[in-house]
């Protein structure tokens, strides 16, 4: 995130550099704490968004890898961080609820995984 933006604009830019493609429906789903997930054990905050509508044509590849569109039943065969798999269905799901996790790390990998919805 850049020092001038909020995480919404964050989002909007990211998004675009990264799929070539303007947000133009954007949910938030939720929040997470991650303590002990940097790389030299330092907490992380992250906000997660599900982006229902857009404009542009979404691009294959960027400088990070290949980009696809997949199936929300085929989610489970990709592959992810360890800890992605506790709050992605939450993601996509119907509650309209925003969820706010816990999730410690240790060792690099997921030590337990908690949250409320409000």
């Amino acid at each position: 995130m850049l020092a001038n933006e909020d995480v919404v604009s964050c989002i909007r830019r990211e998004i675009l550099e990264e799929a070539g493609i303007e947000c133009e429906e954007i949910l938030l789903r939720g929040t997470i704490n991650w303590p002990g997930f940097g790389p030299k054990g330092e907490s992380w905050l992250g906000f997660v968004f599900r982006i229902d509508r857009f404009k542009g044509n979404p691009r294959t590849c960027n400088e990070e890898g290949t980009l696809s569109w997949v199936e929300l039943e085929r989610l489970d065969t990709l592959p992810m961080w360890e800890g992605d798999r506790y709050f992605l269905p939450l993601v996509f799901d119907d509650n309209p609820k925003i969820f706010h996790g816990y999730m410690p790390y240790k060792n690099g990998h997921p030590i337990s995984w908690q949250y409320i919805r409000i």
